[in-house]
């Protein structure tokens, strides 16, 4: 038995001893899942900060402030948890858990996949809008490259034409510079213009030449198309430009235009025609036919100068059939009636040549006398007419020149108006 100085000496060491509570890494250590499920519980914090982050990024570029600041609220959430966690490590005591070790680990592994999840569908959203960059870049690559077949298809068309008018200019022995238009509609339009100035043009000396030979204008006009009602008597000129259409134009619709040669022309394709249509257009036709009489535009001059002269008009112009023999025997004279009809020859048959460039061709349209005026596919040559509402429509006494479809587009037909008047 130890004496009870000695016992007391033990209690009262015993009551100066103090007891420090175990740190918390020791009480961890201690509880190796407790550690784990810290761990988890952070891993799955920072990843759901990294997705945060990706979101913030992505709502930059496009700029969208309202996904911005939604994304940033986020970012803050995720950095007040990271916080909380390290407030929580750096303490002592650290907050009772109510669940298990296992289910806070579990947990943890939860939220770091949605919050993966979340990563790639950020990255998927990313690639996605990358793709549709991609995708419109490659359409209008796609337009550029088409764009420049179309460019490289005019020059080839261009380069053949040019070697074309080069084998011209050696023949004619000339320095000639051609341009080369595009096939439009507008191009049609303009050489249809061409064509009709063309018709009034040769009307003139057609009628003064009549004049001086003592024709009676009243009469021809009234044989050319009876029983047609002019409102001045001035305006019979447009029966003779009506006389010269009809068999100017007469076989226009045939590729061939009627014209007998060996040459299989129906034959021909779109370019052809159009070669042919820019190698005459700026040419005089005198040239052309000294170049090559015998040629499809030769017989075609011919033929039509027979049809549209007539012997006795001819005779009474001239006092001989000599010029008509030299035509008939395959010759183009050089006189100045003559080579006013090649003017008119000539913008009929590139007319021609110009309408059959086109796929589908050009198609020819005529009015006959009597139909009710359409302003839908006619155009009165007369400007200021008047219309008696009450009466009857009016209707058409000449067609002046025919009109055309081409494209889906009308070109009018020409007409001049029976029965109306005419405001000064």
């Amino acid at each position: 038995m130890q004496p009870s100085g000695l016992k007391e000496t033990q209690l009262n060491n015993n009551n100066n001893q103090k007891v420090h509570p175990q740190p918390m890494e020791q009480s961890i250590n201690q509880n190796p899942e407790a550690m784990e499920a810290l761990i988890s519980n952070l891993f799955g914090n920072i990843s759901s900060l990294k997705s945060a982050y990706i979101q913030l990024q992505s709502a930059h570029t496009p700029y969208d402030p309202d996904k911005i600041q939604e994304a940033d609220k986020v970012v803050i959430s995720e950095l007040k948890n990271l916080s909380e966690l390290k407030h929580f490590y750096r303490e002592n005591n650290p907050k009772p858990v109510c669940v298990s070790p296992q289910d806070s680990r579990l947990a943890a592994e939860i939220q770091e996949q949605q919050s993966l999840l979340k990563t790639y569908e950020v990255m998927v959203k990313k690639f996605q809008s990358e793709i549709q960059n991609k995708d419109s870049e490659i359409t209008q690559m796609l337009e550029k490259i088409e764009e420049a077949n179309q460019k490289r298809l005019k020059l080839e068309k261009n380069l053949k034409l040019r070697g074309m008018s080069s084998t011209n200019e050696s023949s004619c022995g000339g320095d000639i510079s051609l341009e080369f238009p595009d096939l439009t509609i507008e191009l049609f339009m303009s050489t249809y213009e061409a064509a009709s100035k063309a018709v009034h043009d040769f009307s003139k000396p057609l009628i003064n030449m009549m004049k001086a030979a003592g024709w009676d204008l009243d009469s021809a006009a009234n044989s050319i198309e009876p029983d047609v009602a002019y409102a001045k008597r001035p305006h019979k000129k447009y029966a003779f430009e009506s006389y010269i259409c009809q068999r100017m134009f007469s076989g226009f619709q045939h590729k061939d235009f009627s014209v007998d040669s060996e040459t299989a022309m129906a034959d021909e394709d779109t370019e052809t025609f159009f070669r042919q249509f820019l190698a005459l257009k700026d040419m005089d036709p005198l040239d052309a036919l000294c170049t090559n009489p015998d040629s499809n535009f030769g017989k075609f001059c011919r033929s039509k100068y027979l049809i549209l002269i007539h012997p006795k008009m001819e005779a009474s112009f001239f006092g001989n059939l000599d010029q008509r023999d030299y035509v008939m025997g395959g010759g183009h004279p050089r006189t100045g009636f003559y080579q006013a009809f090649l003017k008119l020859a000539k913008s009929v048959w590139i007319l021609h040549r110009l309408a059959c460039s086109f796929d589908p061709a050009a198609k020819i349209f005529q009015v006959k006398k009597g139909s009710e005026f359409s302003d839908s596919y006619m155009e009165s040559v007369l400007k200021n007419i008047v219309v008696d509402e009450k009466g009857e429509s009016p209707r058409v006494g000449l067609m002046v020149m025919p009109g055309f479809w081409i494209g889906g587009s009308v070109i009018q037909s020409r007409v001049y108006v029976s029965g109306v008047k005419v405001v000064e």
